[in-house]
């Protein structure tokens, strides 16, 4: 019957089982953070040299990498507070005159997702000159994250240079901004020859973990898993890796309480609300919807926090328009995105508010004024396709349902079943 049944496509073969936890369990036991110890011996040198030393500014940017490193370490975001802190401090006593120092503080406020107020130091420190291809680099990123594409490729083509890391990231930045994967793909690759040539190790991390993310997206489940695997052995404290590879057991593997596990272990050493997200998720995907209640109660106390500002609104949005149904409250928050960053993502908050509400001819209006053609995210082409149905456009609904079914290991079990019923 079957056999039969294969003949005509309807039979679904179980995914391939591509992890094996004999590979990453090895991570999972906490062990010494050789890098952070490192940074904290190195932030308690600075901020004894401080003591002794309060007018030197030097040492409060010293300091301040370090918190950022200890940011990125724990997940403390406490630390990237006072790194802000002390990074104001260095400018403000150089009256914001060094480029470095604008740099860096720009740096800090694209890390809280304040991408308005990283321009505007960029800006500065464009006109002082010093440095000037580090902050054009700078500029395409944020130009990027505030939907100025023109701008972000106009900086792009300043910074050309084929033989450079720094270009060949952002060139593949722009080709996936772009919905061009494959050369995304092509260039982070050269990107990564370069950095494991000149054995960069905090490069190289970066490196194969972003390149874990595009092989996933690409449908390189087993590339993918072992480019996090790659990125561990470099540094077995590397949260964000052993992130992946949840994602890869519970969304190809559709293994949730395996998936959980790995959460609970990251969970010990490292700190990010968007892990309840996670487990709120496959709570659900589990049919288990008291714990994804409890994951959900978790994470909103944790965002409570106001050190974390604007960085979880599009979440936020989210949430409250599909879980708690709270519109007004999804309305404002989408407002606030589009006045900071005023992308189709942003935009796609507030039709997908709307439609929720009720109002799909508004959501229609803002989705084809800001949205439609302007973006490759499949999360924001779900609420567009939907919208579309919703609208009679059910030929572009359809179009849009066919592309989605390409991206449902990046969306999950959960959105399959949903772009399923478009």
């Amino acid at each position: 019957m079957c056999a039969l049944l294969l003949l005509i496509n309807s039979c679904k073969e179980a995914p391939k089982k591509i992890t094996d936890s004999i590979d990453y369990n090895v991570y999972l036991t906490p062990v010494e953070n050789e890098m952070l110890q490192l940074t904290q011996e190195d932030f308690k040198f600075w901020e004894e040299k401080l003591e002794k030393e309060p007018a030197q500014f030097p040492y409060m940017v010293k300091a301040a990498a370090s918190q950022s490193q200890l940011f990125k370490e724990t997940g403390h975001i406490e630390a990237l507070i006072q790194a802000e802190q002390k990074l104001v401090q260095a400018n403000e006593k150089t009256n914001y005159n060094t480029p470095s120092y604008l740099r860096a503080l720009a740096r800090n406020y694209i890390s809280q997702h304040r991408f308005q107020e990283a321009l505007a130091i960029l800006k500065k420190a464009e006109i002082i000159g010093e440095g000037l291809s580090a902050t054009q680099k700078m500029l395409f990123d944020v130009h990027l994250e505030l939907g100025n594409v023109d701008k972000a490729k106009a900086y792009l083509n300043k910074i050309e240079n084929y033989k450079d890391f720094d270009f060949l990231i952002r060139l593949s930045k722009w080709s996936d901004h772009n919905g061009d994967l494959d050369k995304a793909i092509l260039y982070l690759e050269k990107a990564t020859e370069m950095v494991e040539s000149s054995q960069d190790k905090w490069l190289m991390q970066w490196a194969y973990t972003n390149l874990a993310d595009f092989y996933g997206h690409n449908g390189q489940i087993s590339a993918s898993y072992n480019y996090y695997l790659k990125s561990l052995k470099l540094n077995p404290n590397d949260a964000y890796a052993k992130k992946g590879i949840a994602w890869i057991v519970y969304s190809y593997e559709r293994n949730p309480k395996e998936a959980l596990r790995i959460l609970d272990a990251i969970m010990v050493q490292h700190k990010s609300p968007d892990y309840y997200l996670l487990k709120a998720e496959i709570a659900e995907y589990m049919n288990d919807y008291n714990a994804k209640q409890t994951y959900l109660e978790s994470y909103f106390a944790e965002v409570k926090n106001d050190y974390y500002g604007h960085m979880y609104n599009a979440y936020n949005a989210i949430l409250y328009t599909e879980d708690l149904n709270k519109i007004k409250e999804a309305t404002d928050i989408a407002l606030t995105e589009i006045k900071n960053r005023p992308t189709p993502q942003s935009y796609s908050l507030l039709a997908w508010a709307y439609f929720n509400y009720g109002d799909a001819k508004e959501a229609l209006k803002i989705m084809e004024e800001h949205v439609a053609n302007k973006t490759y995210s499949p999360e924001t082409l779900f609420h567009l396709a939907k919208v579309y149905k919703a609208n009679g456009k059910v030929k572009e609904a359809e179009a849009l349902k066919e592309e989605l079914l390409k991206s449902t290991f990046e969306l999950g079990p959960l959105m399959e079943q949903r772009i399923n019923n478009i």
